[in-house]
């Protein structure tokens, strides 16, 4: 078993939010993970921060398991899985909340798994011409990416600066790299949509250096069901790397 893919061990921790598995050093901890938020005091929110209903014995106050904001039982009625936030169970959250978290369930239940799978590519690195067909997969952890090939590399996620994602007559500039802000505002690459994902730079730190190391992945054109593979697992790279990114700006 290689560093990147060792086990790390859990521990269940209840919180005034609910119970919560997660691991026993922060270390450890998921990349795409959230922290739970502040509640907002009780003193500081006598009305509902949606509706503005005021609170008394019959409107009690409810607090968004994601966002810590005070709302009444009509504006945060939801229990919806928080998976970022390693809750066994589903939690109480605010419509808006609640629908962000709705959405990134098709990560964890399906994405994520497409991830792990793994799919092949012909990856380059550096500025090489040289290319190796490799294998490119997400540990069972969410700390690394593996390619292994002829060669073996682990590719720290929290290290990853830059990804972009190229697709179909796409000329790659350095304008167009998805840093912080342009990933998030970027289109979403779907399987099945116009845009297809032919490949991706990456660009990452490795530990011990400052240098940004960058490697090219591209999509093998050998086989129909292998393109449609990769295609898929580069769509699902791109929703991690934007999830990445957010859980970076907490």
């Amino acid at each position: 078993m290689s560093g990147g893919e060792a086990c790390d061990g859990k521990k269940l921790v209840r919180s005034s939010s609910g119970l919560r598995m997660v691991p026993e050093h922060h270390a450890a901890r998921s990349p795409f993970g959230l922290d739970e938020p502040p509640w907002v005091p009780d003193k500081d929110c006598p009305r509902c921060m949606q509706c503005e209903t005021k609170f008394d014995f019959i409107t009690r106050k409810h607090h968004c398991r994601r966002c810590g904001k005070c709302f009444c039982d009509k504006c945060c009625s939801k229990k919806v899985p928080l998976s970022r936030m390693c809750f066994v169970d589903p939690v109480r959250q605010c419509a808006e909340c609640a629908l962000i978290s709705q959405k990134e369930m098709e990560f964890y239940d399906k994405q994520l798994k497409v991830l792990m799978n793994g799919a092949t590519f012909s990856v380059a690195r550096g500025t090489s011409e040289k290319s190796e067909m490799m294998v490119c997969r997400l540990s069972n952890n969410q700390r690394y990416l593996f390619l292994d090939g002829d060669s073996h590399y682990e590719i720290e996620i929290a290290q990853i600066s830059t990804v972009q994602i190229l697709t179909e007559g796409f000329t790659p500039g350095e304008k167009d790299i998805h840093t912080y802000t342009s990933l998030l505002e970027s289109q979403h690459i779907t399987e099945g949509g116009n845009t297809r994902a032919t490949g991706m730079l990456l660009q990452y730190k490795v530990p011990g250096s400052e240098e940004l190391t960058q490697m090219k992945f591209t999509a093998s054109e050998d086989f129909n069901s292998n393109k449609k593979l990769s295609a898929a697992w580069l769509a699902a790279m791109h929703k991690a790397a934007k999830l990445l990114y957010e859980s970076r700006d907490q």
